[in-house]
């Protein structure tokens, strides 16, 4: 059957592209959830383990190098396979290994399992912006970004009380179950619902115009190697960006709830409350920085110009977590954290958008996760320094230097990405 030509009697969905990326926005959800379980339980792990920092920095760590890892890894299986397995196969590997926490008993089983939910989170990041590339223009797309990455930010606001909750009222075991369950009920509607944009049975004719007009302006040359990817300054540019300016989301998702505990002496209780906020502030941090370069470019402006002017601005946001490092007051720290966080999902929407402004949709995939790559690589590094200097000298050095990273990662990715424009593949 030709793609161009809607199949008759069946039931079509107008806008069907939007309900896609939202069933993706579950997926993220559930992923942060999953992620966020040690890290929200962090106080009663490290305690009942016996952990120290350090320790716990390299159980996390564990976690970090499997996700790097994948990232490379699931970018190019999505781009042989395809979303539908591809997801698939990500949510089924990390669902099991969250549900399979509920039997650590030492830091190194809880090592292992957090490998093995690194190796299956990755792939949902990769796996979003390639879905982005097939099925929204360029002038939507990072919105579309905005709002599955806004799963992120929701999914890390809906953590701390419902991990709180459950840990409280059945114990860490059975939190670790309930929680991972989740991506097997999200599995079940994904099998159900995706098909590739232009087979897919609920799609208007008007809306499969507009992706067929998307697709013809792609090359239909099979995906470039990861070598002759990687010739190419923008690829670069992505991933230095990337391994400079991601730590900082991770420096906070990972010790937000220990600093406070350690630091501030907030309990359980305070901390599913004030590790929630920051992320409320992501959210909107999300969908604005999305929304605002499409909605530049909806002004007349350029792709160049919309994106580097938002994520120019969020990275001068994101300094201002400076600010922590000498500020003392709990809710004032909490009020430039969140600065801090929105700032970062504006910027990270507008760089995660830029593989389908640089390169070809059968590429998008394989450069988002060589992006990942390079974040995973930049948090480990990160992420290993900060278990050793707090356990040492305290968390002051690692905050200044989580104010400055920001601002490298963008001057790095202007001066190495250039003009924001198809390459010459």
């Amino acid at each position: 059957m030709n793609p161009s030509v809607p199949r008759s009697n069946v039931t079509t969905i107008p806008g069907l592209r939007w309900y896609i990326i939202g069933i993706v926005f579950l997926a993220t959800l559930i992923n942060f959830i999953d992620r966020l379980t040690v890290s929200v339980l962090a106080p009663i792990i490290v305690k009942d383990l016996q952990l120290s920092n350090q320790q716990f920095a390299q159980i996390t760590t564990w976690f970090l190098v499997a996700y790097a890892a994948s990232q490379a890894l699931s970018g190019r299986m999505y781009d042989l396979i395809g979303v539908k397995r591809g997801f698939s196969v990500s949510i089924l590997v990390w669902s099991l290994a969250a549900m399979a926490h509920a039997t650590a008993r030492t830091a190194t089983s809880l090592s292992v399992f957090r490998f093995i939910l690194g190796l299956g989170e990755a792939g949902n990041w990769p796996g979003a912006a390639k879905i982005t590339a097939e099925w929204f223009p360029a002038s939507q797309r990072a919105f579309a970004m905005a709002i599955f990455n806004s799963g992120a930010a929701l999914g890390s606001v809906i953590a701390p009380p419902l991990i709180v909750y459950l840990q409280l009222t059945y114990g860490w075991q059975t939190t670790f179950l309930v929680t991972g369950s989740l991506g097997l009920v999200w599995l079940a509607l994904w099998l159900w619902v995706y098909q590739p944009p232009l087979e897919h049975r609920w799609m208007s004719a008007q809306e499969r115009q507009l992706l067929l007009d998307n697709a013809s302006k792609e090359s239909k040359a099979p995906a470039s190697s990861y070598r002759t990817l990687l010739r190419h300054k923008p690829t670069w540019a992505i991933v230095l960006a990337r391994l400079l300016t991601d730590p900082v989301w991770w420096l906070y998702i990972t010790w937000l709830p220990l600093y406070f505990n350690k630091v501030h002496g907030l309990d359980m209780k305070q901390i599913a409350w004030f590790a929630s906020i920051p992320y409320l502030a992501a959210d909107a941090g999300s969908l604005i920085g999305g929304g605002a370069s499409g909605y530049l470019m909806a002004r007349g402006w350029s792709v160049n110009r919309a994106r580097k002017t938002v994520i120019a601005a969020s990275a001068v946001l994101m300094c201002c977590g400076l600010g922590v490092a000498v500020l003392k007051d709990p809710m004032q720290i909490l009020a430039v954290i969140s600065v801090v966080t929105f700032g970062f999902q504006a910027w990270i929407n507008n760089v995660q958008t830029m593989p389908s402004d640089y390169f070809r949709q059968q590429n998008v995939a394989s450069i988002a996760g060589l992006g990942g790559l390079g974040a995973g690589v930049g948090a480990i590094i990160f992420t290993l320094c900060t278990g050793w200097v707090v356990d040492h000298i305290g968390y002051g050095p690692i905050l200044i230097a989580a104010g400055i990273l920001p601002a490298l990662g963008t001057l790095v990715l202007f001066a190495l990405g250039g003009q924001i424009r198809k390459v010459e593949e």
